[in-house]
């Protein structure tokens, strides 16, 4: 028996394993790569990925990216002889080859979670998505794998210009899917997103792993 009539559910960590580090394996040192995704860095991939999120192009992000950090339209700094032996340009140029491998990032769904779904369908329960993703990532995984296809509509970041855990997400959520909130749960890897959804009516659930969630909607 199930414990909700609509479940909505975010993507990453949830649903999908996305590993963004996967693409460019093998196609720079990993000291570039370390650079490329070093948290200490303001203006590094993590920065760019929540930009990406609320609707930045990819290109727009390179830019970007070499504006903060000294290149050139080429992807040339200062000191550099062209020969992309700086950090920042092998970086850069790493960043560029992430893009066009990036649905490697997608390495496959949560264990648990394609039987999940199909289980929630079959007891009528219909299921959604909330995501701070990219529209393009969305439709790749829907491709990739076909359990996410059980989803009826999946609300993105990127298309709306805002993310979680904004109030207003949410809100739009609830009223593109015409769910009604005391009956829905929202499903989320992350503490503070779970409990903005609750804020909104919701039953946020911080996802863990797929036996846990199960316990909760379904009996």
């Amino acid at each position: 028996m199930a414990a909700f009539t609509d479940v909505i559910f975010d993507f990453c960590d949830v649903l999908v394993d996305w590993k963004p580090r996967v693409p460019l394996e093998g196609q720079a040192p990993a000291e570039v790569i370390d650079r490329l995704f070093d948290r200490a860095d303001p203006y590094g991939f993590w920065h760019y990925d929540e930009l990406s999120d609320l609707g930045w192009s990819e290109e727009r992000i390179l830019v970007d990216y070499a504006v903060h950090h000294g290149l050139d339209d080429s992807g040339n700094g200062e000191g550099d002889d062209g020969d992309g032996t700086t950090a920042d340009t092998a970086a850069l140029r790493a960043f560029r080859r992430y893009f066009e491998r990036q649905r490697l990032a997608l390495v496959g769904m949560l264990p648990g979670m394609p039987e999940l779904l199909r289980d929630l369908d079959a007891a009528g329960v219909r299921c959604w998505g909330l995501t701070n993703f990219t529209v393009k990532y969305v439709d790749a995984a829907r491709e990739m794998f076909p359990a996410l296809r059980l989803l009826k509509d999946v609300v993105v970041s990127s298309a709306e210009r805002i993310h979680k855990p904004d109030p207003e997400i949410f809100r739009r959520a609830i009223t593109r899917f015409g769910v009604e909130p005391a009956h829905t749960a929202f499903v989320d890897d992350k503490p503070w997103n779970a409990e903005a959804g609750t804020a909104e009516g919701l039953t946020g659930i911080r996802f863990t792993d797929a036996a846990s969630l199960r316990a909760r909607l379904l009996d």
